[in-house]
């Protein structure tokens, strides 16, 4: 009998700059199955948006709603917006063995392994190789001001702090290294055993088997 498992939950925390958004990128690449959160917010759709698909568009009293209905597996405040992942949809990813990635801050990543779901979190923080390597790639973008890049700078610390919350924590001085290594763990804990819901029976269909030879 084929085994099923369960999806993971997959976090990847870093400071800006560090290389979360192309090693998330790049592991959608190489599974095309992991999927993002698409996440929920009270904000206005823009031009081209659809609800359900860039994101799940709602009254500030619905969203209210929803927390208090424990339907958020997080939710954040951002320029006096709500944020936030919806627990239905990646329960239901979950359950059909999908992994479902979350681009969220280590507040948000709190949230999600406190909550229900929270056993079937990998976590995994990405660090940069030095601090003025980090600052080195942020201009190198070319996508922000002086002020914004001073901004992510001070904040990179704070974030950086968080790394021992994680369950693992990667040094991206190569990328491709890097994600190698993300390749790796994540083959590794889709092995692990809450994600194999069909193992229980294996073992008892083992054990009636030792019983037949009887």
């Amino acid at each position: 009998m084929m085994q099923t498992r369960r999806g993971l939950l997959i976090i990847i925390s870093s400071p800006s700059g560090a290389g979360k958004s192309t090693l998330s990128k790049r592991l959608r690449i190489w599974d095309p199955n992991i999927e993002f959160s698409v996440s929920a917010t009270t904000r206005a759709p823009r031009s081209g948006e659809a609800h359900g698909r860039e994101y799940f568009f709602h009254t500030k009293e619905e969203f209210q709603t929803l927390i208090n209905e424990d339907k958020m597996l997080e939710h954040a405040e951002v320029f006096g917006n709500f944020y936030g992942s919806p627990h239905g949809p990646v329960n239901d990813a979950i359950t059909q063995g999908r992994d479902v990635l979350f681009d969220v801050d280590w507040q948000g990543g709190q949230q999600i392994r406190n909550s229900s779901l929270g056993k079937h979190v990998l976590s995994i923080f990405i660090l940069p190789p030095s601090i003025p390597e980090l600052e080195r790639r942020l201009v190198s973008r070319g996508q922000d001001s002086n002020d914004v890049i001073e901004g992510r700078m001070s904040k990179a610390r704070d974030e950086i702090s968080h790394w021992p919350e994680y369950d693992y924590v990667l040094v991206n001085d190569d990328l491709d290294q890097t994600e190698d290594k993300l390749k790796t763990i994540i083959s590794a804990e889709r092995m692990r055993l809450s994600q194999q819901p069909d193992i229980v029976e294996t073992v008892r269909r083992l054990n009636s088997e030792f019983e037949d030879r009887q």
